[in-house]
């Protein structure tokens, strides 16, 4: 597979392999980039931001719109390559190219939403015999970073609203889940993108991410993936717009009024999807003391019924985690929470990049599987009697992406919404929830800004004030 520089798809000696985590056989290769790759890159950014600015927002509305339709014509077709590369089951895939889908049309729906407003000058003295307003316009070069675990819909969410605003992008896919993502740029382009306005390249970050980061042309990093990382970026970057959904550690709260089967079910359902390899999924569930036992037993129950194996057959529930070393990371931490007092209620067992879904109990605070992020199959239950308890333990750890909480009181609702510090509660559902139109992002350690088509629209333009004297 080639990457896209200059309006050139173009191929390198070096290559990177790409392989399916689930068997380790070869899907297909992409080109390693150096530094000499980054100023062609950043060049052709900068005649493509030219290029883009011009762009009507019909046309860039009618491009994300035509992208939206070829992709769901082809949707099974990108499901099976995204299923390859990554750790989705096929089902999961499946429902990830739809969700792209809607992300593209949505960003081409508020492309024609980019509204500025008048100004009313003269309601101050010294403002009189003047009128004007603001608009919104391109910032210009925008640096997408994007992460494994959502190899498509998490690049739509950047390409999506960049070009809905008028910018140009360098994408940089994550090295292992490439191929869906030069997958999506070619069919941009077969929508009538103008090839100046995209670059893709591909290779370590610490080669090419570095002087991509650190360089001034570019106006603004959105960047997905790791606090390490994350905090990497913000040091490097200088003065320029930034983007960071850094992840989590999902707390829930199961009160005792709950419809407890819905709870569990929606509960297994985040915790395990794709393997547990999910900026919000649940990791920590705190159930009233009265239910606990009940929960326990039918989460568990739930969790031993989920066929783990081969991503493409369409029973799987799970397939495996990004890579052997992240799967032996999660087991090694497993293990250290067994040896610090925790009860494996089930699975907790490793062959290869196969994790088994693995629920807890008994663990430490001072455990990382407590109070780091797993990002991995891994579920810790604890078992607790006082709501306001449950919101302490909820906020006392550095990270605030999403929470949830099941209860039939609006006021114990209410109460959780307004006092866990997160960037989202989601009642009676699981902490995984998202509609990709709503802002989404988090506090503390967990991001900087919102994504959102609407919200990153607004991070990825500028107001500028149009002021009329008419003395």
């Amino acid at each position: 597979m080639r990457i896209l520089i200059d309006s050139q798809w173009i191929d390198k000696e070096e290559q990177i392999p790409v392989y399916d985590p689930f068997d380790l056989s070869l899907i297909d290769t992409i080109p390693k980039a150096d530094r000499r790759d980054v100023e062609r890159v950043l060049a052709a950014a900068e005649k493509g931001s030219k290029i883009a600015r011009t762009l009507s927002i019909h046309e860039r509305s009618q491009i994300l719109y035509k992208t939206a339709d070829i992709l769901a014509s082809r949707l099974d077709e990108f499901a099976q390559l995204l299923a390859r590369e990554s750790s989705k089951t096929i089902r999961e895939a499946r429902k990830e190219v739809s969700r792209c889908v809607n992300t593209l049309r949505v960003s081409g729906e508020e492309s024609k939403r980019i509204h500025g407003e008048t100004i009313s000058f003269d309601s101050f003295p010294g403002g009189e015999q003047r009128k004007g307003y603001y608009y919104r316009y391109p910032i210009g070069i925008i640096l997408a970073i994007t992460p494994f675990n959502d190899p498509l819909n998490l690049v739509a969410h950047k390409l999506g609203p960049a070009i809905a605003g008028g910018n140009s992008v360098i994408l940089k896919p994550a090295t292992v889940t490439p191929l869906s993502a030069v997958k999506l740029a070619e069919i941009l382009l077969e929508a009538g993108l103008p090839p100046e306005v995209l670059q893709i390249i591909t290779g370590h970050g610490g080669e090419i991410g570095e002087p991509l980061i650190q360089d001034d042309r570019v106006k603004m990093i959105s960047f997905t993936g790791g606090i390490a990382a994350g905090k990497k970026i913000v040091s490097m970057a200088g003065i320029k717009k930034l983007g960071m959904e850094l992840g989590s550690n999902s707390p829930v709260i199961v009160w005792h009024d709950c419809d407890l089967d819905w709870a569990v079910e929606s509960c297994v359902s985040g915790a395990f999807w794709a393997a547990g390899q999910n900026c919000i999924g649940v990791q920590r569930i705190f159930i009233h003391r009265k239910k606990y036992s009940m929960f326990k037993d039918k989460f568990v129950q739930r969790t031993k019924a989920l066929k783990t194996g081969n991503k493409m057959d369409e029973e799987t529930d799970m397939g495996p985690m990004i890579t052997a070393t992240e799967a032996l990371r999660v087991e090694n931490w497993i293990n250290d929470a067994v040896k610090e007092g925790a009860t494996i209620l089930c699975g907790g067992s490793r062959e290869n990049a196969l994790v088994k879904p693995t629920v807890l109990e008994n663990v430490a605070k001072t455990s990382r599987i407590y109070y780091e992020e797993v990002f991995g199959p891994v579920v810790n239950l604890f078992p607790i009697d006082d709501f306001d308890k449950a919101i302490e333990e909820a906020n006392r750890l550095e990270y605030g992406l999403h929470a949830a909480v099941f209860t039939k009181d609006v006021n114990l609702a209410f109460k959780a919404a307004y006092g866990i510090e997160c960037g989202g509660v989601m009642i009676n559902e699981s902490t995984d929830y998202r509609l990709d139109s709503m802002p989404f992002g988090g506090v503390k350690n967990s991001g900087l800004g919102r994504e959102g088509i609407k919200f990153a629209l607004q991070e990825m333009t500028e107001p500028k004030v149009i002021c009329f004297y008419h003395g």
